[in-house]
């Protein structure tokens, strides 16, 4: 599956290198998910909510109501992912809070299928708050642990996230060596030889800056479909 990402700031859509620097804004959020059409599912990440600076809760709901969309940022307590899905969230992106106790309250009260642990890797480290902090875990030492708290992984590998320079293939192979959970994989995606690579190790590719710059064009990504 190919998954096209609206990242949201400020009201608008941006693309950001790193988590850090943006660099670039997109069309509005509506004319986006419209350019979107076709594909089975977006995704949708409120980077003000994620860096605890307020929220984009009208927008997110106003996408959540046209398409089938998975929806990240600042989900750290239980009635967060609930409003989320009240927004119309199909599925709800857990990151920071997939490692405090919170989780376990967090899938309780939407189920876990509705939940999409967010493992983010920088340096070999996951990071959390926003890519802010550094923990001193490896996606692939806890990706076991947290399969009974969710419906799957977005595995995002930061060091490459924008730069549009490739992704770790092999990285990715560790983590599907380790979990029989779908994983849907994020950061460098730039080719359609790293998309069918993904597939052929049966993970999804969630797709940013390579669209947003024209790296990949729409209409070519949904031949692959």
């Amino acid at each position: 599956m190919i998954i096209p990402c609206i990242d949201l700031q400020d009201g608008k859509v941006v693309q950001l290198v790193q988590g850090r620097e943006k660099a670039l804004e997109g069309e509005a959020p509506l004319v986006m998910l419209e350019r979107f059409a076709g594909f089975p599912e977006i995704q949708v990440i409120d980077l003000d909510a994620a860096m605890g600076r307020g929220a984009n809760d009208a927008i997110v709901e106003m996408l959540a109501a046209r398409a089938k969309c998975r929806v990240g940022g600042g989900v750290r307590t239980p009635a967060r992912a609930e409003a989320l899905v009240r927004q119309g969230a199909h599925q709800v992106i857990v990151g920071t809070a997939a490692f405090t106790p919170a989780l376990a309250d967090i899938a309780a009260a939407v189920g876990k299928e509705r939940i999409l642990v967010a493992l983010d890797s920088k340096f070999g480290k996951i990071v959390v708050k926003g890519w802010q902090e550094t923990t001193d875990l490896t996606a692939v030492d806890v990706i076991q642990q947290l399969e009974p708290y969710c419906g799957g992984f977005l595995c995002t590998y930061v060091d490459k996230e924008g730069m549009l320079q490739g992704t770790d293939l092999d990285w990715f192979a560790q983590l599907r060596a380790a979990t029989s959970l779908p994983i849907t994989a994020a950061g460098g995606i730039t080719t359609i030889d790293d998309i069918r690579a993904l597939s052929a190790l049966q993970i999804d590719s969630a797709l940013g800056m390579a669209i947003y710059t024209g790296r990949l064009q729409l209409d070519e990504l949904r031949q692959m479909l």
